[in-house]
């Protein structure tokens, strides 16, 4: 039980943004000076920190990797026809990599994830929205985002090897959601 326990937290751990969080954690404060945007450089630093963490997690879920039969570790981004781009390599079947909608729900679920943790962001609420004093909302907002997002990526597994994080031992074990 242990076991099955720590491995979804290990495949949680894939979907949610963490990189992407961390480097708004790091970035914030100094961007928004403490969430005092005396002058409007620091209110469109800010805005251009949202916008491209916001970008990058919901990018990022449609990013995969395998191992080929070399042993190197290819990665691409998921399409339609497949993974790309493709080395070349033709022991790899990357027609099995393409688009799902499991990928479009973790995509936008990971981008709402985001949003709540962003603009809620004791710095970024005093920088765009000073007179925001919402208790209700700043207790509530957060558990209901996270218990729908947790839902449904349970309902849709994450099984896409993104950028960073390990691959599977094949190309045969790819993507296999709805």
């Amino acid at each position: 039980m242990t076991g099955k326990t720590l491995s979804g937290l290990g495949k949680l751990i894939k979907v949610l943004p963490t990189g992407t969080v961390f480097l708004f954690q790091f970035l914030s404060p100094v961007l928004t000076n403490e969430g005092d945007c005396k002058n409007n450089i620091n209110k469109y630093l800010s805005a251009a920190l949202l916008v491209g963490c916001g970008l990058s997690c919901f990018f990022s879920t449609f990013t995969d990797s395998y191992v080929d039969s070399a042993g190197t570790t290819h990665y691409g981004i998921a399409t339609l026809t497949g993974l790309w781009p493709s080395s070349g390599t033709s022991s790899a079947n990357l027609s099995s990599y393409k688009l799902k909608f499991a990928d479009f729900v973790h995509a936008f679920f990971s981008l709402m994830v985001f949003a709540v943790v962003s603009l809620l962001d004791d710095n970024i609420k005093e920088c765009f929205y000073p007179s925001f004093n919402s208790a209700f909302l700043l207790q509530a907002l957060p558990p209901v985002i996270g218990t729908i997002s947790g839902a449904l990526f349970t309902l849709f597994p994450y099984t896409r090897h993104g950028i960073g994080y390990p691959s599977s031992s094949s190309s045969s074990s790819s993507s296999s959601t709805a």
